[in-house]
């Protein structure tokens, strides 16, 4: 993995397939066709984008906001023959410093949201970030297979009532400590909800 330090707050990281750069405002178009997508959307937490409008709305919101920040892991995923936007992959601030993930559905099934992750993975442990954390809907198993091909370990699972959507999900929590911290799990989620618990997990 080669790392381009000029914009230090979110580097521009180079893998094997892909370059994972910050969003522009350029982006629009092709992250629309990810955010409209009503298959794309099924596990994320809003609703499909109506137009490209919503769609710049959302950008300036979620990505470019964050990148006055001295440290941002929001990137969109780009093919190296092309440099547009197929996906993205982000980091949320403390306390959770959540991973999450989406991918258009014709590149599924090709290790590339893995290859995304890890490095991103990489790079924030790197930064001196003590650990990550990541969840998914216990009915899209693949996101976890994700999350434990970047190291991390299931941890429990609870109930949400997830808004906007306004349904309740049960939810798998992930995490991986890069302090060497194994005790540590971070507990919100289980604490503020009702319903929480262990799952004996097998290969799904």
């Amino acid at each position: 993995m080669r790392v381009n330090l000029l914009n230090e707050n979110t580097p521009t990281i180079y893998t094997d397939r892909l370059v994972l750069r910050k969003v522009t405002p350029e982006d629009v178009r092709a992250l629309f066709e990810l955010l409209s997508d009503e298959v794309v959307n099924q596990f994320l937490p809003w609703f499909p984008l109506k137009d490209e409008n919503e769609t710049a709305r959302h950008i300036e919101m979620n990505f470019l906001s964050y990148y006055t920040k001295k440290s941002a892991y929001r990137y969109a995923i780009c093919l190296k023959e092309n440099n547009r936007p197929i996906g993205y992959v982000c980091l949320a601030d403390a306390p959770s410093f959540d991973l999450g993930y989406a991918l258009k559905k014709e590149f599924w099934h090709m290790g590339i949201v893995s290859e995304a992750t890890n490095a991103v993975v990489e790079r924030t442990q790197a930064s001196g970030i003590p650990y990550i954390t990541a969840t998914h809907d216990v009915n899209n198993p693949y996101s976890g297979k994700v999350m434990e091909k970047v190291g991390m370990t299931y941890r429990y699972s609870y109930e949400e009532q997830w808004m906007p959507k306004d349904f309740a999900v049960t939810f798998r929590m992930y995490q991986i400590n890069f302090d060497g911290d194994e005790t540590r799990r971070f507990s919100k989620y289980w604490d503020e909800s009702k319903v929480h618990f262990v799952e004996e997990l097998e290969n799904e």
